[in-house]
């Protein structure tokens, strides 16, 4: 019992802080959002609801300036207004900005964020298990690698939930008869538009995939899809 105390521990700690982190988003959301009122992006709003067979898909502003859409805890749909800056000086055009709202409303409806509370908590309990064995073998640098090996986990699960996310959007935007090009097509951009640097960074340490294995998994689903019609 002593020794499954720590990792009992553990557990409460991870879905404690995940509770918490999920109640001050939902703070911070509601006090730097509004709901989305733009005719163009109504209509393809209206093409997802449709398809989804909702009366319809609200869509929120944050008030950040990072290019990104996020999906809350909660299960609200939100672009930031960096995003729909770009959006609005013509860099994304309506059908794109569409394929980032089906990406997020992929995520919730295969219920990334409840498994990741339970991938989270999963993972703080093998943090702790193995911070307690490789310490007494490798004093010191147990607890290092414990948080290494943990962390890769970490991305590994979190850039699966990305390729799901993906395949659902695809298959919404095609049900919507909005198609995977504009999916496609923010992908090439996405880069420049977020001024990232992540291409640099070994693949199995980033949280999502990099975007070239994204547009290569897409256009292997449209041509399965074309294959078996």
């Amino acid at each position: 019992m002593i020794r499954v105390l720590p990792i009992l521990l553990a557990v409460g700690y991870a879905l404690a802080m995940y509770r918490f982190s999920a109640w001050r988003t939902a703070r911070e959301l509601d006090a730097r959002s509004t709901e989305l009122a733009d005719p163009a992006l109504k209509t393809m709003s209206d093409k997802l609801a449709q398809a989804l067979d909702l009366p319809r898909i609200r869509v929120h502003i944050y008030e950040i300036d990072p290019v990104n859409g996020l999906a809350a805890p909660d299960g609200r749909i939100f672009i930031t207004r960096g995003f729909y800056r770009k959006f609005k000086e013509g860099a994304v055009t309506a059908e794109e900005l569409a394929s980032v709202i089906a990406h997020e409303l992929g995520h919730v409806a295969l219920g990334h964020s409840r498994r990741r509370m339970i991938d989270f908590s999963g993972q703080n309990a093998m943090r702790t298990v193995l911070a307690m064995v490789l310490g007494r073998f490798i004093p010191f640098f147990g607890v290092w690698i414990a948080n290494m090996l943990t962390t890769l986990l970490a991305a590994r699960l979190s850039r699966g939930d990305e390729y799901e996310a993906d395949a659902y959007a695809a298959a919404l935007l095609t049900k919507a008869g909005i198609g995977v090009a504009p999916q496609i097509s923010l992908f090439k951009k996405l880069e420049a538009l977020t001024q990232s640097n992540a291409g640099s960074a070994p693949a199995w340490l980033l949280s999502h995939p990099k975007t070239d294995e994204r547009i290569t998994a897409l256009q292997k689903l449209q041509k399965r899809w074309h294959d078996t019609r």
